[in-house]
Parts: C-alpha cells; sequence; structure tokens
C-alpha cells in the first residue's frame, strides 16, 4: 500500500499563520523522511484557521526543502484562474523539482463567499464552464493544441522534461466520470463525503478512457486519521478538530484548532453530541495496530493502492507523530525525526 499525505496547513490556537506553514514544511520533510509518496496542500480563502492560500508558493518553499517525495496542490480551484496561468506556473515548479510535481484539479469554491467574489466575477460560469478549462490545462501541459485552435501558437513556457500530473478531485459520481471520460487520475476524499465512495470508484474504473497509450485508471482515496501510540490517546488528541468543526459550523473557530484542554472545556448541546459522534464515523481514530487494519479494509473496500491521509491536531508534534506511527506499522520505516 502507498501512503500520502494530504496536509490543509491549519492554525492552531496560539499559533501564528508563518508558524503554521513552517510546519507545513517539516511535515513534508518528515514525509519524505518516513516514505510517504507524495505530500499534497491544500488551497483556501479567508478561512480562519487555514494557512494556505496559494498551494504554487508553497510548493516552491517545499520543493526547495526536500529532495524526492512528489509534491502537488489538493487542490487548484480552477474556476478562478486561467488555464494557461496555471499550466505555466507548475509546469515552472515541474522544471525546478523534476518528475516530482503533480496537479490536483477541483472546482470548490475553498471560501466564503464574499472571499469568491473578491477572487472572481464569473466563478459560476467558471464551475459550468469547467470541462473546457480542464481541456485546455491538458493541452497547455502536454502542448499539443491542435493547429486550428485558438491557443495553438502559445506555450505554457517552460516546458519540463516531465510534465505535471493532473488528477481530478472529487466526492461524487459526476467528478469520477469526467476524470474517466477524460483519462485522468482521479482522487476520491472520503474524508468529506458521505456518498458510497467504493461504488464511484468503480464506475470511475470502469468508464475510463486512456489519453496516451498505455494510460490506466489511477485512484488515491483520501481520509482522516489520527494515530497515537494508543487508543485513549488518539481518543483525545482527537477532539481538538472535532470542537473545532463544530466550532466552524457555527461562525466560530477563528482562533484556531483549540488545544485539548480547550476542547476538553466545551460544553456540548445534544444536537452537537450527535454531529461529532457522526463525524467520527469519518474518521480513522486509534493506535497503529487500529489505523492499520481499518486502512487496509478501505483498501480491499475500494480496491484501491495508494491512501492520502489528513491529519488535524492541535499540536505539531502529534500531527507528526501520527503520521510517523502509521508508517511505521505500515511502511515499516522507521526515521529518527529529532
Amino acid at each position: 500500500m502507498k501512503l500520502s499525505i494530504l496536509d490543509q496547513s491549519p492554525i492552531s490556537s496560539g499559533q501564528t499563520a508563518k508558524e503554521a506553514l513552517n510546519e507545513s514544511m517539516k511535515l513534508a520533510q518528515a514525509g519524505e523522511n518516513l516514505g510517504y509518496s507524495r505530500y499534497w496542500i491544500a488551497e483556501h480563502h479567508d478561512l480562519p484557521g487555514l494557512a494556505c492560500s496559494a498551494p504554487e508558493v508553497m510548493l516552491s518553499y517545499i520543493g526547495a526543502n526536500t529532495n524526492k517525495i512528489r509534491i502537488g496542490s489538493g487542490a487548484v480551484l480552477l474556476p478562478y484562474y486561467k488555464p494557461y496561468k496555471v499550466a505555466e506556473v507548475y509546469n515552472m515548479l515541474a522544471t525546478l523539482f523534476p518528475n516530482r510535481i503533480d496537479m490536483g484539479i477541483g472546482r470548490a469554491p475553498g471560501g466564503s463567499a464574499e472571499a469568491t467574489n473578491a477572487l472572481s466575477d464569473n466563478f459560476l460560469q467558471q464551475v459550468w464552464n469547467m470541462p473546457n478549462l480542464v481541456n485546455n490545462l491538458i493541452h497547455f501541459l502536454d502542448d499539443d493544441f491542435p493547429e486550428d485552435h485558438e491557443h495553438s501558437k502559445v506555450t505554457a513556457s517552460p516546458l519540463p522534461e516531465i510534465s505535471p500530473v493532473p488528477y481530478i478531485l472529487g466526492t461524487s459520481k459526476k467528478s469520477a466520470l469526467f476524470a474517466a471520460e477524460n483519462g485522468l487520475s482521479y482522487a476520491f476524499g472520503q474524508f468529506m463525503s458521505d456518498n458510497d465512495g467504493a461504488s464511484i470508484i468503480q464506475k470511475y474504473k470502469d468508464s475510463f478512457t486512456p489519453r496516451k497509450r498505455g494510460d490506466r485508471p489511477t485512484v488515491i482515496l483520501t481520509v482522516s486519521v489520527i494515530c497515537a501510540e494508543t487508543n485513549e490517546q488518539a481518543e483525545e488528541i482527537s477532539l481538538s478538530p472535532l470542537i473545532w468543526s463544530l466550532l466552524k459550523e457555527k461562525g466560530e473557530g477563528h482562533l484556531g484548532v483549540p488545544s485539548i484542554q480547550e476542547a476538553k472545556q466545551y460544553v456540548l448541546n445534544p444536537i452537537e453530541k450527535t454531529t461529532l459522534h457522526k463525524m467520527k464515523q469519518n474518521m480513522i481514530i486509534g493506535n497503529p495496530h487500529v489505523v492499520k487494519q481499518k486502512l487496509n479494509e478501505l483498501q480491499t473496500l475500494y480496491k484501491i493502492d495508494e491512501i492520502m491521509i489528513v491529519t488535524i491536531t492541535h499540536s505539531p508534534e502529534d500531527r507528526i507523530q501520527s503520521y510517523q506511527l502509521i508508517a511505521e506499522e505500515i511502511l515499516k520505516k522507521r526515521y529518527d525525526l529529532n
């Protein structure tokens, strides 16, 4: 089983955005040392507690401070941007960091309605135009527009020896079919979906049409995991992101991920208790043996080769330890991170 990392670059209470971004870089370094296949960082806009609004900037920083782990966006929110500029940026990254760049493509707003309006005058129109946006982006990456196309004389320079690898990110049958019909790799966000992921991924595989000779359906499953040395410790650590999610739903949470002590002091009402229980059902929380067992079950259920793990904790040390314990248990990779 391949394991990878999705980082939302959370800001903890008492932490600055700069500190959070620096911890993201440290997480990528740890992931490389622990044998994770890739590290992706998400794009969010004006969302309290999330530090990364420009993955391409962080990828330059992270690429310069790592050596071999694949790095990418999770995701580029394409409706905000011209495909040509996105291709230029990721071709530039692929030139600087050969054979290491992924490009996750998404269409979510990634922020409030006010942030969306500040970023774009026609976001919803561009969401509807996603097939054309993705099609143009792929042609720019491959530098293969038909001669009669309006962009045929334009090159997204610099052209790297090995192009960025595009992925469609989604949580629905629609996104899976779009990826399959365009011969693109697919990343299914199980951690943020209540849909039947197994049937969606199977539909993707059954409908896959190769873009190039040798292409095959490639799937990454993204799950939320918190691992600690004991189940009790993992449950305690998980309280911080869970309470933070409840606070955000109420329009609060602007102080970032609460500490364990702060989370314990939060008084849950009956509705919130039910919500929290439901959120936990969509997470994997436990010791290394429990986490390995549940990840193996997901691998069997979804019939996939790679699982991408998103872990949010208040303490950066707890987060890295979670990834370390999983790597030691599954990848049999031991590395002294001190």
